[in-house]
């Protein structure tokens, strides 16, 4: 499986625009991310790919779990976030309201 690598240098912006990029494609997106820096660039990432996809009737979540994994030979605990599509309908979009529940369907 393939995660995009977060840094706590990894500009929010661009990490949005390709998580915005991949739903549109129909590509699973995972995250992984090492430290608290690296966490805040990735969730800021999501926040702004929320706002590229509302409009086109996708919306996204996440969830988070732990990873251990290997680094140069250093053991090392990640997060990675799974990243949920959600299809909206047209009339859902009202920002000064926001989504509930119903307006709301899981894609696939």
């Amino acid at each position: 499986m393939e995660f995009l690598k977060i840094s706590s240098k990894s500009s929010p912006a661009s990490i949005a625009g390709a998580i915005a990029g991949m739903v549109k494609d129909g590509v699973p997106v995972t995250m992984q991310c090492v430290g608290a820096g690296a966490v805040n660039q990735a969730i800021k990432a999501i926040a702004i790919a929320r706002g590229f996809l509302i409009p086109t009737g996708f919306d996204i979540s996440c969830a988070p779990v732990f990873s251990d994994i290997i680094i140069n030979g250093e053991a090392r605990t990640a997060i990675r976030l799974s990243v949920y599509v959600h299809h909206i309908s047209a009339g859902a979009v009202q920002p000064e309201y926001g989504l509930t529940a119903d307006d709301i369907q899981q894609v696939g």
